[in-house]
């Protein structure tokens, strides 16, 4: 494979620029013993040393004015990139929130995970955000499953019509208003901190039928509900916090990718402001309120397809300068206090190596001080919550709790709420 370079997409730059750590991660946890490292390295290299995006380095300029590039030296070096955990997963994640993967090799390694508590082992992979986007870990881990199954397509946002330019000036000024912070005592002083947590299958599929009036919930709906739940119990309303209007909004990543490419790697996604009910009284009210502000997700998606993303790809040839003033705005806490993504694991049942596929567990990105990211990961009918903060310390094991709180008061909700 011989050498060349590649530019970054501006997802990409816009990752790269955003001053946050970077790594993202998913785990599949599988039941029984461990394989052979070597075992996990074999197969790994028969589904991913022929794809381009796993043998990417990143070429960073030495001065300010010079663009970064994707080098393509040659095939990654399975016995780097494919190694044994020292850690349990917990332990792992922890650890890679707030390290980011650097040197000269493919920013990306799979961890085999020996005695993981969620079942036998893991199959651990971590990433900067700026190679690979959520869907592209859960792709690359189906492809490694005994029986891979074809992705299926996304549904990409239509494409815009001309009646909808007011739309765009709409989305322009959503992506630009103030937002509120979430009240830290000592904002120069955060601690990261990762925590994980299972849910029940009973008490998600419950919390589905919510509110009980109406069409039920999809798992996105109940995460930003339960996280505006969790933000109500931690911190109070939000009229307590400041002495202003401001919504807080949570980040909702949105899949961009085409029907004729459902597999593609790398950054194809865009990320919609939604506003948190958190002042909303209730669970079920905010878990219906949560509902109404996702609704218009897709068509702001669209917005953000057809004209924002093709705009600012324009603009950025110009000069790295543009991505950086499109990323400056996302540094401050007001932007998105929190971030909420839910994986759904690709296809049916899997096996790998004969073990049966029993939990996915993700690993969503370090934020800015100040904020708080939810990932819930389904697989089948197990459902995993993973928190990861930058406020006080142990704050991850709290809103966590909280979270799973709010699902267990929707699951022992049986009459409907107006």
């Amino acid at each position: 494979m011989a050498t060349y370079r590649m530019r970054l997409s501006c997802a990409d730059e816009m990752l790269l620029f955003n001053g946050c750590p970077g790594v993202v991660g998913l785990a599949a946890v599988f039941a029984g013993e461990q394989p052979d490292v070597a075992q996990v390295r074999a197969r790994v290299t028969e589904r991913w040393a022929g794809l381009e995006r796993m043998n990417c380095v990143l070429d960073r300029p030495q001065s300010s004015g010079g663009r970064a590039r994707w080098v393509v030296p040659g095939p990654f070096d399975p016995d780097v990139h494919v190694v044994l955990a020292r850690h349990k997963l917990d332990d792992l994640w922890a650890r890679s929130v707030d390290q980011p993967l650097v040197g000269g090799v493919p920013p990306w390694r799979l961890y085999v995970v020996p005695d993981a508590a969620y079942g036998g082992f893991a199959l651990a992979l971590v990433a900067q955000h700026v190679l690979l986007d959520g869907r592209s870990l859960a792709t690359l881990m189906r492809s490694l499953m005994d029986s891979p199954k074809a992705v299926r397509a996304s549904a990409r946002p239509a494409p815009l019509s001309r009646a909808g330019l007011r739309a765009v000036g709409r989305e322009l000024r959503v992506m630009t208003a103030v937002g509120q912070a979430l009240p830290m005592p000592s904002p120069g002083r955060t601690y990261s901190s990762v925590a994980v947590s299972a849910l029940s299958a009973h008490t998600v599929r419950a919390a589905r039928r919510q509110p009980a009036d109406g069409r039920g919930s999809t798992l996105n709906e109940l995460l930003v509900g339960a996280v505006a739940g969790a933000m109500r119990d931690r911190y109070g309303p939000v009229r307590r916090w400041r002495q202003r209007d401001e919504p807080v909004y949570t980040a909702v990543p949105c899949d961009l990718r085409s029907r004729a490419d459902p597999g593609e790697l790398g950054n194809a996604l865009t990320v919609i402001r939604v506003p948190l009910p958190v002042d909303v009284d209730g669970p079920v009210a905010r878990l219906r309120a949560g509902q109404a502000a996702l609704a218009a997700v897709p068509a702001r998606a669209a917005v953000h397809a057809t004209v924002l993303f093709p705009a600012a790809e324009a603009a950025r040839r110009t000069g790295p300068w543009v991505t950086r003033l499109l990323t400056n705005r996302g540094r401050h806490s007001c932007f998105a206090a929190t971030a909420t993504t839910a994986v759904k694991w690709p296809g049916g049942s899997s096996t790998f190596q004969g073990h049966a596929l029993v939990r996915t567990v993700g690993l969503p990105p370090l934020h800015h001080p100040g904020t708080a990211s939810f990932a819930l990961a389904q697989a089948g009918d197990a459902v995993t919550l993973t928190v990861v903060c930058n406020l006080r310390p142990n704050d991850a094991r709290r809103l966590a709790d909280a979270v799973v709180t709010e699902f267990e008061t929707w699951a022992r909700t049986a009459t409907p709420s107006l």
